[in-house]
């Protein structure tokens, strides 16, 4: 076996009952086990080993524990270490712990408190690897400029992304709005067959109900009054491409069984003709809706919905994306710099605040949020008081909403009545910062009886 891809534990004890007692305990363990009876051979080891997990004992003879900690961290800062002691202290602890150790347990300890530790550690490390081995395989394969983060969701959504978008099967992409779907619609045209030809947009929202079979399928002159002259529609414009219906689900049930013998036939007929053209798409389609539960109501075609849904992709919401909140929130600041807005830099008590908040409006939120605050923000330092947010944090300040004490329900009303403060009631500006249609607005605004 490569032992480079074993977890491997260095155990570093100058007495030799306490490697044996180790040995016996970890010896069925799917761990590789090295041992070292001294600082400096422990330093020696470690220079000649992949190691993952070190078990350093503080009191030895020559170099003592801390000193060897000082120097493993020098070289080697990503390794975990757990000291151990005999002689227990919470001075030595607390320096242990400032110099990077993970934890810090007796030798009195019960092996299997020790035991379950190690298996922590160890759970994170494969967790660790295996995201390092898909980030490389992505990179190495494509580029996701858009798709900012590498949190686990981010990964596997980018996987999916990497297997399905070479192929020219439809996908249907599920997930809240702001979560990014037009971003992950244009990474899989980006890396299909079809990247060099068009990829058209359409949010089926905003279309309105008496032009949208024209603005899909095109229109002859003289179709109705004001046809002055023939279109090609949506869907013709995206031949040979990507056509990417964003928020399917508010499309009609009559306009969902055109749509469907569009897809089924591989045809549009436009408005005014009787000719039927044939056209050569993919189609990706995006909601925010439940289209199970909106197929039980009536108010979504079950044989349409097999259509679109050949490969389903689920858009992580960001409160469940942890670090990429802050990866985010940098890029965001760096992004409005190269507009032309002053730089700003965060501070950790602005980026402790937008860690803890529960993002409603996702990505699309967080966007607006920095861009407010670096415009408005008077010195070069972005603190907590410059974001226009109801903060979250775990001593519940006043006016704040801990995790937990609302459904999503909640934050989105509150998100709502938000944007409609800020914007002074503007339904259209406050559609834009939340990232949905007016349509969607109004029908939440009715929802939450706002």
């Amino acid at each position: 076996m490569d032992t480079r891809h074993q977890f491997t534990l260095l155990i570093v004890d100058d007495e030799p009952d306490v490697q044996n007692a180790i040995r016996r305990y970890f010896g069925r363990a799917p761990y590789r086990l090295l041992f070292a009876d001294s600082g400096e051979g422990a330093l020696d080891m470690l220079s000649r080993n992949s190691v993952s997990l070190m078990l350093l004992d503080l009191k030895m003879p020559g170099m003592d524990g801390l000193e060897v900690l000082r120097a493993v961290m020098a070289q080697r800062p990503e390794l975990k270490v757990i000291m151990l002691t005999g002689h227990g202290g919470v001075q030595e602890a607390v320096a242990a712990m400032k110099l990077g150790a993970v934890d810090f347990f007796e030798k009195s300890i019960s092996p299997d408190v020790l035991k379950k530790k190690v298996d922590h550690l160890h759970a994170m490390w494969q967790l660790e690897r295996e995201n390092r081995l898909l980030r490389d395989r992505l990179d190495a394969r494509f580029r996701f400029e858009g798709l900012i983060g590498e949190s686990p969701p981010m990964l596997k959504l980018k996987d999916m992304i990497a297997r399905i978008a070479p192929t020219d099967t439809s996908v249907l992409i599920q997930g809240e709005s702001g979560t990014g779907k037009e971003l992950i619609a244009q990474a899989i045209h980006h890396h299909s067959i079809r990247k060099q030809e068009a990829f058209i947009p359409v949010d089926c929202a905003a279309i309105n109900e008496s032009v949208i079979e024209s603005e899909l399928f095109g229109h002859t002159k003289g179709a109705f009054t004001g046809a002055d002259q023939a279109t090609l529609g949506l869907i013709r414009s995206a031949d040979k491409g990507t056509l990417f219906l964003d928020e399917i689900g508010e499309f009609s049930v009559a306009m969902q069984a055109k749509l469907l013998r569009t897809i089924q036939e591989r045809t549009v007929r436009p408005v005014g003709s009787t000719k039927m053209i044939p056209v050569d798409i993919r189609i990706v389609a995006a909601t925010n809706r439940n289209l199970v539960e909106a197929i039980a109501e009536g108010g979504f075609r079950q044989d349409l919905y097999y259509r679109l849904s050949a490969v389903t992709l689920h858009a992580p919401p960001l409160r469940e994306r942890g670090d990429d909140i802050l990866l985010l929130s940098r890029h965001l600041a760096k992004r409005l710099d190269r507009e032309g807005l002053a730089p700003k830099q965060l501070s950790d008590q602005a980026l402790a605040v937008l860690s803890a908040y529960q993002w409603p409006g996702n990505v699309r939120e967080l966007e607006n949020v920095i861009r407010s605050a670096t415009a408005f923000c008077a010195d070069d330092m972005i603190g907590p008081d410059d974001l226009s947010i109801i903060t979250t944090s775990p001593a519940d300040a006043p006016g704040t909403i801990s995790p937990g004490a609302a459904s999503m329900a909640d934050y989105e009303a509150e998100a709502i009545r938000n944007a409609l403060e800020q914007t002074t009631g503007s339904r259209r500006e406050a559609a834009k910062m939340l990232g949905i249609s007016e349509a969607t607005l109004y029908r939440r605004i009715k929802q939450y009886n706002l």
